[in-house]
């Protein structure tokens, strides 16, 4: 009995003891990227991907598109543990590589004249180490784009049967137009221990110069989930909220699109898990409005742009909510706008596209 005894002992003190060098690990490798950091602007493709020149103009018709691409990994059978799934990682990488291209192809028939693209990763254990920015611009040319870092986690031993991993991601804008302009603004996140679980949450801005002198300013976001603090949640969006402004006040042209992980529709649903409860419109401010509300028809935004993730999907079972979407300027004109149903075979989220034009 004595050395079963020590023989416990001995074992749980070894687990502590790795419990500890893990938790200490955890606090070293953590941190965060500094507010206000400009973004690097390259170009997709060669130069004669830009032989013509694009300027944005006002009363003209442009295209934009939304598209929260899941890391990759969200095909239809796919499920996520930290949704209550199951998996961790992607099936393979022919998966991630297949699926990347997919959505890729998806945005090419499209044709948008400018892309927030959210959850891209670019060095990730859950992704093979695939580089889906690299494979994105195998097919999206003839744009400049930014990239804008929201996620790079110390290696999460998390679930312990298929452990997360180190993943590097974030959020991608395209641009026919020049970005001349680049911000990344760092949101305000929680300082408990789900800081070590959850993105380092951003904003970008990109500004593209329009012909009578002003900027179209594009503002790519990935929020927090609606339950995850609601003093953290409100912070972000009056963060968000004031830049829009200043930009308006100047006289320019704003769209600010994402993942808002909040029901951007205006009727309520009832019994929604936490993550999915409506979006404050009450907070958005003067002179900016919600662009699904100028949908034509009740069709155009029928389809949800996002399904639950905590199971394989099944058209009719799955829950599903629409999450993805834009807030425009009162001197955007929205002119259509579509929740584009691609039935969730390459992410838990399909694309939203709005033609727009500059008043």
């Amino acid at each position: 009995m004595k050395k079963i005894l020590k023989t416990m002992g001995i074992v749980l003190a070894v687990l502590f003891l790795a419990a500890g060098i893990y938790i200490g690990y955890m606090m070293i490798a953590y941190y965060r990227l500094p507010d206000k950091l400009t973004l690097e602007v390259k170009k997709s493709g060669s130069d004669g991907d830009f032989a013509q020149e694009f300027q944005v103009k006002q009363g003209e018709e442009y295209l934009i598109m939304t598209y929260n691409i899941g890391f990759g990994a969200y095909t239809e059978d796919f499920s996520f543990f930290m949704d209550g799934g199951k998996s961790s990682w992607a099936e393979d990488k022919d998966s991630v590589l297949a699926s990347v291209s997919a959505m890729a192809d998806l945005i090419t028939e499209a044709d948008p004249d400018f892309i927030f693209l959210q959850e891209v990763d670019r060095d990730g254990t859950r992704t093979y180490h695939v580089d889906e920015l690299e494979v994105l611009n195998r097919f999206l040319k003839g744009y400049y784009y930014d990239f804008a870092q929201n996620y790079d986690s110390p290696f999460l031993f998390f679930p312990p049967w298929h452990p997360h991993g180190t993943n590097v991601a974030g959020l991608v804008t395209y641009s026919r137009g020049e970005i001349t302009d680049t911000i990344r603004r760092s949101f305000p996140i929680s300082e408990s221990f789900s800081k070590f679980l959850d993105m380092d949450r951003c904003y970008s801005i990109s500004r593209i110069p329009v012909e009578n002198g002003k900027y179209l300013c594009l503002y790519n976001v990935h929020l927090s989930a609606y339950g995850s603090n609601d003093e953290i949640r409100e912070g972000q969006l009056s963060m968000l909220f004031d830049d829009m402004q200043a930009d308006y006040r100047k006289g320019n042209y704003v769209i600010c699109g994402g993942d808002y992980n909040h029901n951007v529709k205006e009727a309520e649903i009832e019994n929604v898990p936490e993550w999915a409860f409506p979006f404050p419109r009450e907070d958005i401010p003067d002179g900016f409005h919600m662009a699904i509300d100028d949908a034509g028809t009740p069709e155009d935004i029928a389809h949800d742009s996002c399904r639950s993730a905590d199971e394989p999907y099944e058209e009719g079972q799955t829950f599903t909510i629409t999450l993805d979407g834009f807030i425009v300027s009162d001197n955007v004109a929205v002119k259509e706008y579509r929740n584009m149903d691609c039935g969730y075979k390459y992410s838990d989220h399909d694309p939203v596209v709005m033609k727009f034009e500059l008043e």
